[in-house]
């Protein structure tokens, strides 16, 4: 079955309210419930990333985003689903769900 980057996107991170919390609650158990779960996370705020870039001679080492923008990945599902569609049906749940915009992409 193919594989799915769900991302969402936000202007901070960790900031889901009570209710959403519980409505991300929810759909995680709908997609284990339909066997589409693989796994899902929160990520950091840019503020704490650090870039590395290792391709030639000395590696660089930055703090911060590679790219500035006031919206970013603040979280993800990975998910499997038998095709795009599918795929785009469980992301706008997920959408409703965190209460936020999310970007779907096929794993290659």
């Amino acid at each position: 079955m193919p594989k799915f980057f769900i991302a969402v996107l936000d202007r901070a991170t960790g900031t889901a309210s009570g209710d959403e919390m519980t409505a991300i609650d929810a759909f995680n158990e709908r997609l284990r419930a339909g066997g589409h779960w693989i796994m899902a996370a929160g990520l950091g705020s840019p503020d704490i990333v650090t870039v590395i870039d290792a391709r030639e001679g000395e590696p660089q080492v930055t703090s911060g985003p590679f790219q500035a923008s006031e919206v970013y990945v603040s979280g993800f599902w990975v998910i499997d689903a038998p095709d795009q569609e599918t795929a785009l049906r469980l992301a706008t749940e997920g959408s409703k769900a965190c209460n936020r915009m999310v970007e779907v992409r096929p794993f290659l």
